[in-house]
């Protein structure tokens, strides 16, 4: 009984710490740092599904810009949402800009 609980509880473990219950990541899709230019403004678009059913949302680049009101694009990053094995995830597209 007590192995069995001492295996359960490594398992949990395991997965938390994997990211298949929850994770949030955010990767810049630039790497060229040296030139980044000091921007002002930025905008965020987001897509959203749900139990690998419905799905909803633009994370466009083009989405992103006009809700931020950017006429120039310096550089994006993008943010990743996974809850419980992809029941919930978003995508959010970050847009840095003029």
């Amino acid at each position: 009984m007590k192995k069995r609980f001492l295996i359960s509880v490594l398992l949990m473990v395991i997965i938390v710490n994997s990211g298949c219950v929850y994770s949030n990541v955010r990767v810049p899709m630039s790497k060229n740092f040296q030139n980044t230019q000091r921007v002002d403004k930025t905008g965020q678009a987001t897509s959203r599904s749900v139990a690998w059913l419905v799905a909803w949302g633009d994370a466009g680049l083009q989405a992103a810009a006009e809700e931020g009101d950017l006429q120039t694009l310096e550089y994006v990053d993008y943010q990743f949402v996974n809850v419980i094995f992809g029941l919930y995830m978003s995508q959010t597209t970050i847009v840095y800009g003029n």
